[in-house]
């Protein structure tokens, strides 16, 4: 998947997230235009603003769930492990990521609070303001659709203007230190899910993962799935299906040359879990998406 960020292209993975034009401006501003279907699970070290602007996503945040409507807004903070199913054949989101070094500039405080923005979780008093601010994300949309050549400067500054809601209106004192084991559980995880995007491709031996974490096999076997609501095996699939999915969309390389790239070496069984995920055949997900009969 592309994304736009000023007037740099920015290409993302499904695991930690490195958004480049967030170097230079603090701030990238993506309309993405993304195929339906699951987004794995991944982190970043940005805060993200999530707008759909058509369907429905669910939107899981280490472990909770979150129905998220078009034209609705939900905040990820950083370093969140979290991951995306949208219902929709094409979704069309706004995403904004913005660095915590970025947002210290104008509150330096900021690594004492953490955002809590979710159409769930704002209260009846914070609803007034949750509208106001979706508002200002639809007028960063229209802003876009005009292209005017002040569009950086004034973009920046809806962003800058919703941002300061967030932290006024949805912020709340970061709690006492975790303790260390639920740290280590989650930095585990991370590293975890790192190393799969970077390998999902070769053969993944249960070994060599449990062997990242320092872990022996059946104790890194318990350890993801209390952590992860699933089996090591059936996120790796999950991983790989998502690569696959976007590729079939993409690229006109026969099902069995784009299943062998992506991990998988046993045909019957990448079909039974594609049709699982996505509701399809690899065949007809590529027929829809091409609009042929």
């Amino acid at each position: 998947m592309i994304r736009t960020g000023g007037d740099h292209p920015v290409e993302t993975t499904s695991q930690h997230e490195i958004i480049p034009s967030i170097q230079y401006t603090g701030i990238t501003i993506a309309y993405a235009t993304t195929p339906g279907g699951y987004f794995p699970l991944h982190w970043h070290e940005e805060l993200e603003i999530l707008y759909p602007l058509n369907g429905t996503a669910d939107i899981i945040i280490e472990g909770r769930k979150f129905n998220l409507l078009k034209k609705h807004m939900l905040v990820v903070e950083s370093r969140k492990v979290h991951s995306t199913y949208s219902y929709d054949e094409l979704s069309m989101f706004v995403c904004i990521h913005i660095s915590r070094k970025h947002m210290r500039q104008f509150f330096p405080e900021i690594d004492a609070w953490q955002i809590r923005c979710t159409p769930e979780d704002a209260t009846e008093e914070q609803f007034p303001v949750y509208r106001a601010t979706c508002e200002l994300l639809e007028a960063l949309t229209r802003l876009y659709m005009e292209e005017p050549l002040t569009y950086r400067m004034e973009a920046s500054g809806l962003v800058l203007q919703i941002l300061s809601r967030l932290i006024r209106f949805f912020a709340v004192r970061r709690p006492l230190p975790e303790p260390a084991e639920d740290n280590l559980a989650m930095e585990r995880i991370r590293d975890v899910i790192t190393y799969v995007e970077s390998h999902f491709r070769e053969p993944v031996a249960l070994d060599d993962v449990a062997g990242l974490l320092g872990l022996g096999k059946e104790y890194f076997c318990r350890f993801f799935r209390k952590n992860m609501g699933m089996t090591f095996l059936n996120y790796l699939n999950e991983v790989r299906l998502a690569h696959t999915y976007e590729d079939l969309l993409n690229t006109n390389a026969p099902i069995s040359k784009v299943m062998e790239a992506n991990g998988f070496t046993n045909q019957k069984l990448f079909n039974a879990a594609f049709k699982e995920l996505y509701g399809c055949t690899p065949s007809a997900a590529r027929r829809e998406r091409s609009g042929a009969p």
